[in-house]
């Protein structure tokens, strides 16, 4: 039995060669899914983001409902909420007053991880 395992010296170069070939592929596959991937979380957590703002206007909406005996413009929901954003290092957010509602714009702040991404935006509306 000793000789038989004296002449074992490895995998020979096709042996090798196919496996590289079959990791070439799957790195090929693989990587296309890898950046899909983090093109939908990116615009998952905008989205998520965009809902804190929304968030943040109804607050503001709330607080000056009751400090105002229910009486509010949009252009003073507009301004408590850019007074008081939420607090992030990845997002920026805007509160714009337009017609019946606010225009919520969340973007990636510079430097962040999401700086140069496609903002969102959504109309929060009187209710």
């Amino acid at each position: 039995m000793e000789d038989g395992l004296k002449n074992q010296k490895g995998f020979t170069l096709i042996e090798i060669i196919a496996v590289l070939i079959i990791l070439g592929i799957l790195a090929a596959v693989a990587i296309p899914k890898y950046m899909d991937l983090t093109t939908d979380a990116q615009a998952r957590a905008l989205e998520g983001a965009r809902a804190e703002g929304l968030s943040t206007v109804s607050m503001a909406y709330g607080k000056l409902m009751l400090s105002q005996s229910g009486t509010v413009t949009t252009a003073q929901i507009a301004a408590k909420a850019n007074a008081n954003p939420p607090g992030s290092d990845e997002f920026s957010y805007t509160f714009a007053a337009n017609g019946s509602g606010i225009l919520v714009t969340v973007g990636g702040k510079a430097g962040s991880d999401f700086a140069g991404a496609t903002a969102v935006t959504k109309t929060w509306r009187l209710p």
